[in-house]
């Protein structure tokens, strides 16, 4: 390969990329660069010639305006298979750039920092850099652009066996994917500061700023490919950091993952929940973390087994011996004593995970549908009960209040059609994704009766109001004694006369909590 060109180097992250241009220059190539990185490369010994000497005009705008200049666009651009592009950059006095290596100002990590200003922000956009980055990638059989710290060691090696030309495609890719993620970030933080929209109140839908967070063995089942994606405009979830022990996690176990944090996010009492297959087949309060669990066990001691444990409350050493008792797929918890630690090391594949609710994303959920996908609002933590309506004669007892609002928190969990059984301290049993909601009454019946737990006085939360007076019905011959429902339905009057007759309490919420 011929090196008797120039290479353009100016980034963010220079930790190594002395290593680049030093094998560039080895090679007899002319080192262009900027600012920050030319002193940088100049305090490691390799010589460097400034753009503004290039271009023949110095920097100006604070920065602003540096490279974006023909002498450097004409050495990207210029296709070296036409010899009439060759003789202009001759009659121009022009050398054809090698290879760009740039990476961008970090606009996403400024506008992560707390109290970060709107002008701050927008100092922070890249202009040069992105031109510069995706001028090479469009010209990539004749320029290598490199964007990304961790490709540093990789050109350098090729530049030393002569193998650039196996990189041009794959980094092509690589720095218009960098750059395309790179506006996204900017864009969709222009949509966070937009006002709401005056007709519907709701602020305008983001743009989709992802990117892939971790690799997955497979998807739901081993045939099907998969990987977890996280934002990247907004502080992530870093799985590989936040995992303290245990198996890889799977696609099936974020899933779950995810379900145990929201729900615990819901409460600030000390509290354990426990997932299968994204429901809650446990839940409870407790005076302590391990009461707590050996209390939400109770609600389904046959489906905890391989479940997702999630916490609110640190997990501390009679905690730990508790849940190695039987196989837990995962555990997640805000922090771990080091007396846990040692105890949870014993189980070496169950995967343990420090995060807390407040870490978890806000905004949007995603899911396909037909040739492309939906997009919603998440479903906010229920925070306020002052909305609710007391339709029946009776009023509910404040233990009734209190279990009612347990189920009301729990059952926008479940999958639809819902049905929630507690008191005032834990779920009793659970009915969830039935076609008829009664069939989800009679579940959650069963359930409680086959964990021994009795509903004598308990209360039943739906997600959805009740078609029918049916499902009111079945849950006072098992000792319900108080119902909520979002109501609604056409045959609301039947439903609350019902709750009457048999001398039950019913709440509307006036809000449904549908989980498809």
């Amino acid at each position: 390969m011929d090196y008797s060109g120039a290479v353009l180097i100016s980034v963010y992250e220079k930790a190594g990329v002395e290593t680049v241009a030093a094998a560039f220059a080895e090679k007899g190539a002319e080192i262009y660069s900027t600012g920050g990185t030319a002193a940088y490369l100049r305090d490691h010994d390799i010589p460097v010639t400034d753009v503004s000497e290039v271009t023949g005009f110095p920097e100006i705008l604070d920065g602003r305006v540096k490279s974006l200049h023909p002498r450097i666009f004409g050495g990207i651009l210029a296709n070296r298979a036409k010899p009439d592009h060759l003789e202009q950059l001759a009659e121009h006095n022009i050398k054809p750039l090698l290879a760009v290596i740039v990476n961008f100002y970090p606009f996403s990590a400024t506008i992560a920092k707390q109290g970060v200003t709107f002008e701050e922000a927008i100092e922070n956009i890249d202009i040069g850099g992105p031109s510069m980055l995706r001028a090479a990638a469009k010209n990539h059989e004749h320029v290598l652009p490199v964007c990304l710290p961790e490709q540093y060691p990789v050109v350098r090696e090729a530049v030393d066996l002569d193998t650039l030309d196996d990189l041009r495609q794959p980094f092509a890719r690589d720095a218009f994917t960098y750059s395309l993620q790179y506006e996204q970030a900017i864009a969709g933080y222009f949509h966070r500061q937009a006002e709401e929209d005056a007709e519907s109140g709701l602020a305008p839908l983001q743009p989709l700023n992802l990117r892939r967070g971790l690799s997955l063995r497979y998807g739901e089942n081993p045939h099907q490919q998969a990987a977890y994606y996280e934002p990247i405009d907004v502080q992530s979830f870093d799985i590989p950091h936040r995992q303290l022990q245990g198996k890889p996690l799977s696609y099936n176990n974020l899933l779950d993952l995810d379900a145990a944090m929201r729900i615990i996010a819901e409460f600030e009492e000390q509290a354990c929940v426990i997932i299968k297959h994204t429901n809650p087949c446990g839940f409870a309060f407790g005076p302590t973390p391990e009461e707590a669990y050996r209390r939400a066990v109770t609600t389904d001691p046959k489906s905890y087994y391989g479940g997702i444990v999630g916490f609110n409350q640190p997990v501390d050493q009679p905690t730990a011996k508790a849940l190695t008792e039987s196989f837990l797929e995962c555990i997640v918890a805000p922090e771990y004593s080091e007396e846990a630690r040692e105890v949870l090391a014993g189980k070496k594949n169950l995967r343990v995970i420090r995060g807390t609710p407040a870490e978890l994303a806000a905004g949007y959920e995603i899911r396909p549908a037909l040739s492309g996908y939906l997009l919603q609002e998440r479903d906010p933590v229920i925070t306020s009960f002052n909305d609710w309506k007391v339709v029946t004669k009776r009023q509910p007892t404040r233990k009734e209040m209190q279990a009612l609002q347990l189920g009301w928190r729990l059952v926008k969990h479940a999958k639809s059609n819902a049905i929630v059984f507690t008191d005032d301290r834990q779920a009793l049993g659970v009915g969830a994704g039935q076609m008829s909601r009664v069939d989800s009454v009679t579940i959650a019946a069963r359930k409680a009766g086959e964990a021994g737990l009795s509903l004598e006085g308990a209360v039943m939360a739906s997600d959805a109001f009740f078609p029918f007076p049916d499902s009111v019905e079945v849950a006072a011959g098992s000792g319900i004694r108080a119902v909520i429902e979002p109501g609604g339905s056409i045959r609301d009057e039947e439903v609350i006369a019902a709750a009457d007759n048999l001398d039950m309490a019913m709440v509307f919420t006036g809000k449904r909590h549908f989980k498809h």
